[in-house]
């Protein structure tokens, strides 16, 4: 396989996941758009390392990195949503406009 088909692959999930974060309302859906455009740039690094063949392997190394704060980034975001949701009982992003105590 050529690293077009990576990088066509990749910018189809990037836009996917734009199209799901701007049109989605359910603020679990946004945050799975974003996971979706962070393995979008995943694989892009990935294919570019190995379009590169360094002995290095610093795609892969950047990759765990992303992956690592996409994992925090769930973590810290499903929180904030539960709370929102045991608040308000919605996890519509239009309910948040008036964001008070």
């Amino acid at each position: 396989m050529t690293i077009v088909q990576f990088l066509i692959l990749g910018a189809a999930l990037f836009s996917i996941g734009v199209y799901g974060l701007l049109t989605r309302r359910n603020l679990v859906l946004v945050l799975l758009s974003v996971e979706l455009m962070l393995a979008a740039v995943n694989l892009n690094m990935v294919a570019f390392e190995s379009l590169l063949a360094t002995t290095q392997a610093l795609g892969q190394v950047f990759t765990v990195f992303i992956i690592t704060i996409a994992a925090a980034e769930v973590g810290i975001g499903l929180a904030i949503v539960i709370l929102i949701f045991r608040n308000r009982r919605s996890a519509n992003a239009d309910d948040m406009t008036l964001m008070r105590w």
